[in-house]
């Protein structure tokens, strides 16, 4: 198991990180709010999950152990695979999640992209005990706190990741204000912001520009 890489970012794209290791360039997917956090040419270290298939070896990228270690229990329910898992972790922190699964939150579950009512209802009964109480709280004081370090609102989320990628803090609010109709669309109908899409969007929608004014 590779449990951490340790380098240089060389690269960063919408869903993955590419880490120089030893000379060797390895891709990591992590969610935007990881992404977000990184720079090309700038050391990071991300714990890592390896998921292992007959036509693949995908290397999964987390900000510290305790989201890798939820990344991995979450597998354990029957459905989820390592993307669905990862999208859990895009729309919620950890004890995001465990107060979700701890108190039967539905409503948390159905925000994640892929998750529908009877779905979650399913998770919340599969996952019940196993990813534990927020670490570190307890009672209401926990659900605050909880709430408290949930992941940044998506328009942030978008917009950091976008100046990761190399934008000007005003081309990435630019870019940010014309996926918003987007991201409103999907809040409207009772989910989240679908922040992986948004930065496709984005990102497409930029091209798009520099295409027509050459």
């Amino acid at each position: 198991m590779i449990a951490f890489v340790s380098g240089q970012v060389a690269a960063l794209a919408p869903t993955t990180a590419v880490i120089e290791v030893g000379g060797v360039g390895m891709a990591v997917q992590c969610t935007p709010n990881t992404l977000a956090h990184l720079k090309i040419g700038q050391d990071a270290k991300l714990a890592t999950s390896l998921v292992v298939r007959e036509d693949s070896l995908t290397l999964y990228g987390f900000a510290d152990d305790d989201e890798r270690q939820v990344f991995e229990l979450l597998q354990t329910a029957s459905g989820v695979g390592p993307r669905l898992a990862q999208a859990m972790l895009g729309a919620h922190s950890p004890d995001g999640l465990r107060l979700a699964v701890s108190t039967g939150d539905e409503k948390a579950l159905t925000a994640v992209p892929g998750i529908g009512k009877k779905g979650a209802q399913k998770l919340l009964l599969e996952l019940k005990g196993k990813l534990g109480t927020p670490l570190g709280t307890s009672g209401l004081v926990g659900a605050q706190r909880a709430v408290a370090t949930g992941p940044a609102p998506w328009s942030e989320q978008l917009q950091a990741a976008l100046i990761g990628l190399g934008y000007a803090p005003r081309d990435a609010e630019e870019a940010v204000a014309a996926v918003t109709p987007q991201a409103e669309a999907a809040l409207a109908e009772g989910g989240s912001a679908p922040v992986p899409q948004l930065l496709r969007a984005a990102l497409s929608r930029s091209a798009g520009c520099c295409c027509g004014s050459t």
